[in-house]
């Protein structure tokens, strides 16, 4: 895309709203933004601009829509049947397992490990911990919260059909649907970017899925090196089904299951990765 105004827009979010523009497709850029100009009623990204920097309510607007926020309890059913295996294996492995679940947007996904770690016997929930974490401020405002409305676009209960009582995690109002606490305390929240911000430590799980396919390739490779460098040797990364480890990285990870895109991470030091510690807690 070669459009001066557009161009000029990107620089003005990426130098002065501090969102790294240049991390993202242009396409996935345009549509965000060209949402925000119909609501703003500005005919031009020139226009807009002038709107953007006049208004602050419209750069917090903006930043919002930006960020990716597409989630659901337990997406890609087949997936979590996945996930739940390695789980076990880890709770089996390990006195304790500790799950990131990066770019997590409103919290559904670390809310759904939680809640299978509680419904699986083979994994002893009290072991589990989960950190999710996102660049969007409501969004994890949101997910600390743990309460979540259904609507005509959004079937929790569809969603949370992948569990045979669902009841036993949630309580239900009509439409509302309210985590309960046993499941909350296993979730914990903060702001991390995975472009800018630094790695995290000893995870034994990543779950970073569908965030990657809106990155230029350019970019995909660095953050998967900072994800790599949160797992422990030997632990488990899990990514999109539309997406795929860059082939200079290929050698960090091996393959657990080509069709539902988890990895396991190798415990050789590859491509310039620092290997992580051994888990203190796993089992001798």
């Amino acid at each position: 895309m070669t459009n001066e105004g557009f161009d000029a827009l990107l620089a003005y979010v990426e130098d002065e709203l501090a969102f790294a523009t240049s991390h993202y497709n242009d396409s996935y850029l345009d549509r965000r933004i060209s949402s925000r100009m119909r609501r703003t009623q500005s005919e031009t990204y020139t226009e807009y601009l002038d709107t953007l920097r006049a208004n602050p309510d419209e750069q917090t607007a903006l930043l919002e829509a930006l960020s990716i926020n597409v989630t659901g309890f337990f997406r890609n059913p087949d997936v979590w049947s996945g996930i739940r295996e390695v789980l076990q294996s880890l709770s089996d492995a390990n006195d304790t397992v500790r799950v990131w679940s990066a770019a997590c947007a409103d919290g559904r996904e670390p809310y759904s490990v939680a809640m299978l770690a509680h419904d699986d016997p083979l994994i002893d929930e009290s072991a589990v911990t989960i950190l999710g974490t996102d660049i969007s401020e409501p969004a994890l405002e949101t997910a600390k919260s743990g309460v979540y409305e259904a609507s005509r676009t959004i079937d929790l209960d569809e969603q949370l059909g992948f569990l045979d009582d669902y009841t036993r995690y949630v309580d239900r109002d009509g439409n509302t649907f309210r985590l309960k606490d046993d499941v909350k305390r296993n979730v914990t929240f903060e702001r991390h970017d995975l472009i800018n911000d630094e790695p995290k430590t000893g995870f034994d799980l990543v779950i970073c899925r569908n965030l990657f396919i809106y990155i230029d390739n350019e970019y995909k490779q660095s953050m998967l090196r900072t994800i790599a460098r949160s797992i422990r040797r030997n632990g488990v990364l899990v990514i999109g089904k539309a997406e795929t480890i860059p082939p200079t990285l290929k050698s960090a990870f091996t393959v657990r299951d080509s069709r539902l895109r988890i990895y396991h991470r190798e415990s050789t030091e590859t491509n310039g990765l620092a290997c992580n510690q051994p888990n203190p807690n796993s089992r001798p």
